[in-house]
């Protein structure tokens, strides 16, 4: 990832109310047994106390015992299948106690956790987000089309549960409202200052700061961020083509009038120097002319045969 400066004009967002660490947990396989084991050994336990009670004697007092251990220890080791909790790659889960943040879990596989809290499972993956077409007027007033893809991950699994709502409608608002706080900052094109369709790059990378300022506060990382579309709205979209093509028309004529001075300049001398044709100054314009008009004409030349002089 780009190191990008935070812009000046960014959002402060509050501090959030808690931060990652990492949960306490043991091997999911040792708890699974203990799962496993618990419940089987608790209901032999009961049920061998039960038909140990019907025995005459002192059998009865311990046929009790075996009940009293038994029905606790099934119920326990049912209420212990609540921590066994299975993590994939790429995924986290987020432990509360009673409400109380507890920690996360990010190593992957079984992990066994206190069977009284709950997990609440974040996805870590690196995600895209694709704004819609936006319709926004660029520093000029200019009405233009932009979107954008937004490329970001959690990193900070606490904060995205507890500091906001929903962190990707969280994520989604902010990068469309940096999006168009970008557009109307830089004009569609412009000469020599910095435009949205010449300088694409260095304005996505203050995208990139300015919605990851906005997000931090929900935990997430913005990676990277494109524009996937700009164009001129369609009402002026005609006239901005016409002022282009205009444009490139002159550019185009001015580039073969420069040629055409250069070539005629070379042509006129080396005749010259070389003195094969004396050239009066009438003779001279009127050579220039007619070079100006073959190299600089949008059509193939006609040539007209002069039978006379050419002063007639």
């Amino acid at each position: 990832m780009t190191d990008v400066t935070t812009p000046v004009d960014a959002p402060e967002m509050p501090k959030p109310p808690v931060r990652e660490h990492v949960a306490r947990s043991i091997s999911g396989a040792l708890g699974l047994v203990l799962a496993l084991v618990g419940p089987l050994a608790g209901l032999g336990l009961a049920l061998g106390g039960v038909a140990v009670g019907f025995e005459p004697g002192d059998a009865t007092a311990l046929g009790v015992l075996m009940i009293v251990v038994g029905v606790p220890l099934l119920l326990v080791s049912l209420l212990a299948w609540n921590g066994v909790k299975m993590v994939a790659p790429g995924e986290a889960r987020v432990i509360q106690l009673f409400g109380r943040y507890v920690g996360t879990v990010r190593q992957d596989g079984l992990r066994w956790v206190n069977p009284l809290t709950s997990a609440t499972k974040i996805s870590t993956r690196v995600r895209n987000h694709e704004t819609a077409v936006l319709k926004v007027n660029d520093a000029g007033g200019s009405p233009i089309e932009i979107a954008a893809v937004i490329v970001w991950q959690v990193e900070d699994t606490a904060q995205a549960t507890f500091a906001v709502d929903d962190y990707e409608e969280f994520v989604t608002t902010q990068a469309e409202t940096a999006l168009r706080h970008i557009a109307t900052n830089y004009p569609y094109e412009a000469d020599g200052d910095l435009s949205l369709r010449d300088d694409a790059e260095s304005i996505t990378d203050q995208l990139t700061a300015e919605v990851n300022a906005r997000v931090t506060a929900a935990g997430v990382q913005v990676i990277e961020s494109r524009f996937t579309h700009l164009a001129y709205a369609p009402e002026i979209a005609a006239a901005m083509l016409q002022r282009q093509q205009a444009g490139a028309i002159i550019a185009a004529r001015q580039q073969i009038v420069e040629g055409a001075c250069g070539m005629v300049e070379t042509a006129v001398s080396r005749i010259t120097e070389q003195d094969f044709v004396h050239l009066d100054e009438e003779r001279k314009a009127a050579m220039v002319s007619n070079l100006l008009v073959v190299l600089c004409g949008d059509r193939a030349p006609q040539p007209v045969v002069n039978s006379g002089s050419l002063y007639q």
